[in-house]
């Protein structure tokens, strides 16, 4: 904005603007409120741009509020003709019209979107950044089988973000394993609303699940004659899976589940095909060992 040939009042509102809103938005997302005090719907709008920006801020984005009546220049720099008038700003340029969102719900969507699409940076980034390496060591350690210093691990990560949905899983996760269930279970019913939909933590909820159905047998041998004796007693082989299962024999289970399947895929209620599911999930979806065995599956589903 040229300030050549302004008042003083208007080369002021200038540079408040570069400074507050501009400046900002080099590495920020700066939601700009033009607003007046005689305006009704501004002010209904207010307390739900102030929710959300407060409820942002850690992801980048910071609120400003322009009173029309005390900046008339800058507001006709952008043109607005009515109030509320409400623009996201990014580079000190307007990226998004925000105006049409009148409801939190709304706002938070817009934001998304646009957080999603601009190298904005934030608190959160910079902290997902630190922790990421971390996770994956915490991860990697657990999959070695040391779950005690796995818990450790991600202990020390919660200290940083509690909330995060892979450090909650991980805890959780290091608990089964150690065959603390309830404590599991409380670090899991711990979890903020959000971060309990997302993919990990469901990871963490059916490992416990599996975990609390199945017992560790140290002599199979009874079971596995059974089963060798009428192998179409499925409930036999049901019993031998869990047992499979909880002393970490997971090939063994797995085929102990698809054999149930392929003889009768409907017996209790399809169990078997919802107990394999369900180790497919506390295995994780993306990894190789359950791409193969979702093959074997389909296999016998749909041959």
């Amino acid at each position: 904005m040229a300030t050549l040939g302004l008042s003083e009042a208007d080369r002021k509102a200038v540079e408040d603007f570069k400074r507050d809103v501009v400046d900002p938005s080099r590495t920020a997302l700066v939601v700009v409120d033009f607003w007046a005090e005689w305006c009704g719907p501004c002010k209904q709008l207010a307390p739900v741009i102030e929710k959300v920006c407060a409820d942002y801020a850690p992801k980048g984005v910071k609120l400003v509020k322009i009173d029309v009546d005390e900046n008339k220049f800058i507001a006709a720099q952008f043109r607005v003709q009515s109030i509320p008038t409400v623009y996201a700003v990014f580079q000190g340029q307007p990226v998004a019209d925000l105006t049409q969102a009148r409801t939190e719900g709304q706002l938070k969507q817009m934001l998304d979107q646009i957080l999603a699409q601009l190298p904005i940076q934030s608190d959160e980034k910079a902290l997902e950044a630190q922790i990421e390496p971390l996770i994956a060591m915490g991860e990697q350690v657990l999959d070695e089988g040391d779950a005690e210093r796995a818990l450790s691990i991600f202990a020390q990560i919660a200290d940083m973000a509690p909330d995060h949905p892979a450090v909650i899983a991980g805890q959780a996760r290091a608990l089964v394993a150690l065959g603390q269930l309830d404590e599991a279970q409380a670090v899991l019913d711990a979890a903020p609303a959000e971060a309990a939909k997302d993919a990990r933590i469901e990871r963490a909820r059916a490992a416990l699940s599996l975990a609390r159905d199945a017992k560790p047998v140290a002599d199979l041998s009874a079971v596995e004659a059974r089963v060798a004796a009428n192998p179409d007693d499925h409930a036999a082989r049901f019993e031998l899976a869990g047992g499979l299962m909880a002393n970490g024999a997971r090939d063994a289970a797995a085929d102990a589940l698809l054999e149930i399947i392929a003889r009768d895929r409907d017996w209790d209620g399809g169990a078997a095909r919802s107990q394999l599911l369900k180790l497919f999930e506390a295995v994780g979806l993306e990894d190789p060992w359950v791409s193969a065995q979702r093959r074997r599956l389909s296999a016998i589903l749909f041959t």
